[in-house]
């Protein structure tokens, strides 16, 4: 019988203990922690998606404040708020929502970021530093994988772990904290990719395999071997409904634990920013 873990309930229990943390800091330094926000133009997804950091804010007791730019802003307008942004010191940390309008190049905007606001992670002094296995901040999907394995107790130390997708937003930092020298990490580690030869050949292969890929159900039941502990980051919109990459259905009566879309990682991704948030707003005070 495959154990489905309830993200929910596991973000809940963090957010307590995280409220609690928010709380304490700002009764010892008389200071609220605040996340900035910057969203340019109207992506539906990206508007839902800054509504549900909104909302976690408030859970967690950490100021929100966004700023909503038309999609004909500049590039240089842009710059010019981030390191208004920067600058502030009662801004703790600082998110550019992606995608951007296509005229902005992105990359510049996210190197743009002061690292020690960047509590998404995307500076390349962020990934750098994670990639050198002293990081400032984790990336916040990755940070939920990490989050959920240990406090499942999921052991990843010497097994095979597959991870299918190498995006700097979750593959790539993925497999960055799955090989450091600590507890729940020191992963054997193989990535899969667009343009990895039998993908099936090594998602079989796998003690752990964690999905990232953002194509709807495309590992199979076929592709996984009994027992397998399965991680779906996946979140795609199918005839109106979330589904992930891996087929739910298919698979759950072949493997032993997996997190489930939605209502897995996903709901766990914007505690780990705000848990992100507290870290910067201290490193702002001392």
């Amino acid at each position: 019988m495959a154990k489905i873990i309830d993200g929910r309930k596991i973000a809940k229990e963090i957010n307590e203990s995280l409220k609690a943390k928010v709380e304490d800091f700002i009764k010892k330094h008389e200071i609220t922690p605040k996340l900035a926000v910057v969203i340019a133009g109207e992506d539906p997804a990206s508007l839902f998606y800054v509504k549900m950091i909104a909302k976690s804010c408030e859970r967690a007791s950490i100021s929100f404040e966004k700023y909503s730019l038309p999609s004909e802003t500049t590039e240089e307008e842009l710059l010019k708020l981030i390191d208004n942004l920067n600058k502030n010191k009662k801004v703790s940390g600082i998110i550019v929502q992606v995608p951007l309008p296509e005229h902005i190049n992105q990359e510049r905007i996210q190197e743009a970021v002061d690292p020690s606001k960047d509590v998404d992670c995307f500076n390349p002094i962020n990934m750098g530093r994670l990639a050198l296995g002293k990081p400032e901040f984790l990336p916040c999907t990755p940070y939920a994988v990490y989050e959920l394995m240990k406090r499942e107790n999921i052991v990843v130390e010497g097994k095979h772990t597959v991870i299918v997708g190498r995006s700097n937003i979750v593959g790539r930092p993925m497999s960055l904290i799955l090989l450091q020298k600590k507890q729940y990490a020191n992963a054997t580690l193989t990535i899969c990719h667009s343009r990895t030869n039998d993908l099936s050949y090594f998602t079989r292969q796998a003690d752990i395999l964690i999905a990232a890929v953002g194509k709807p159900e495309i590992i199979k039941r076929d592709m996984v071997k009994e027992g397998v502990v399965i991680i779906d980051v996946g979140t795609n919109e199918v005839e109106g409904k979330l589904v992930g990459d891996v087929a739910y259905n298919e698979v759950l009566d072949k493997v032993s634990v997996i997190t489930p879309v939605p209502g897995g990682v996903g709901p766990i991704t914007n505690v780990m920013l705000m848990q992100n948030t507290l870290k910067a707003a201290g490193k702002l005070v001392n």
